[in-house]
Order: C-alpha cells, then structure tokens, then sequence
C-alpha cells in the first residue's frame, strides 16, 4: 500500500518536527495518516520499523538531490553548465539541505540528538515482512560513506561520456572529494552566506572538472 506508506512516513516526519521521538505515538501517527493504527504495523512492523523507514527515505531523498544539483540547469536551450560551479551549486545544496532537515543533517555529521530516532536502530531487524520494510532494516550508510556516495555519483555526472584519460578522472575524483568535504565541513560551522561558493570556486582547479 504505498499510498498509505507515503502518509505514514509524512505524519511521521511530521510529528518529529513537533516533539521528540520518544514522544511521538504511534496512535497518533496513524491518525494524522488517515489510516488505521493496524496499518501502520502492518506497513512497519514496530516504531523502531517506522523510524527505520522513515530515517532510510531522508537519505534516499538527500542523495536525489544532490544527483539533482549536479545536473544543472533542466532548461536544454542554456547549454551545460560550468562542473565546476555545478560542484559549487551541489555543496550549496548540500549545506541547505543539512540546515533545513535535522535527519539529514545528522545522517551526514553523525551527530544524534536526543529529539532523533537513536541511529542503533538502522541494524535492528523488524518483524515485518514487507520487501520496503527489509530495505528500510539495511544499515544507513555512515557519514564516510556518504561521502563516497555522493563523490561517486558527482563523478559519473560530471565525468560525462567515461571517456576520459585516467589522469582527468582521477583529478575529478579529487575536485568531487574536496568539494563534499567542506560542505560537510560547513554543515558542521556553518559559514556566512555565500562563503561555500566563494571557497570552493577559490580552490577548485578550473581545468580540472572540465
């Protein structure tokens, strides 16, 4: 019933937005949802489930993201844009997304407060059998391995056709790693306004993500 695993995951998020987790009923959760509280287990299995699932899809979304910000503009009639300044744009999001979305935010510095869902929970099995459930039991990726998902996916964004020399990939690989790592940085001291963008273009190699 993805439908109705949409709503459950939006009141719960929702919910969180209000009150600790440890507050957060599941009653409640399933009333905002319009469903039945039977659904909600049935959907999730457990609170632990629903906050599993709920934690797994801010990371999934994140990482749309970024693939998103590293396209560039949707218009085909402006031309590609810069990678470098698309880099710049993707760190800009990045920071964004992390100040907007306590989740986030946490899956990328490793740092839960206590208002989270506790990250321990990520390795725990549920008692549902639903396939979205057995993804959502998966651990979530650490705050390293986000990095090299995202790396990952800046490179074979920006790298274009594949076709290039060993050497361009290899200082690509090192413009998307440099570029991540302070956003990242940033997320955790955030800078004044502008000041990412203005770091980045300041220490990016010009030729490099070209």
């Amino acid at each position: 019933m993805p439908a109705a695993r949409e709503s459950l995951l939006d009141a719960a998020c929702t919910a969180l937005e209000r009150r600790p987790w440890s507050a957060v009923r599941m009653v409640d959760v399933a009333a905002s949802a319009g469903v039945s509280r039977q659904t909600l287990y049935n959907e999730f299995g457990s609170k632990d489930g629903l906050a599993r699932a709920l934690v797994r899809r801010e990371a999934d979304g994140y990482l749309a993201g970024v693939e998103r910000a590293l396209a560039g503009p949707g218009d085909p009639r402006s031309g590609p844009s810069d990678p470098r300044e698309r880099l710049t744009a993707t760190a800009e999001w990045m920071m964004s997304a992390a100040h907007d979305n306590a989740l986030v935010r946490a899956m990328l510095t490793g740092c839960w407060s206590e208002r989270l869902p506790s990250p321990a929970l990520s390795a725990v099995p549920s008692s549902s059998a639903a396939p979205a459930q057995r993804r959502a039991d998966g651990p979530l990726p650490s705050p390293g391995d986000f990095v090299g998902l995202v790396c990952d996916r800046a490179v074979a964004v920006l790298g274009g056709s594949g076709r290039s020399a060993p050497s361009d990939t290899a200082e690509l690989a090192r413009s998307c790693e440099l570029a991540v790592r302070l956003a990242l940085s940033c997320v955790a001291a955030p800078p004044a306004e502008g000041a990412v963008a203005d770091l980045l273009r300041a220490v990016l190699p010009r030729r490099s993500t070209a």
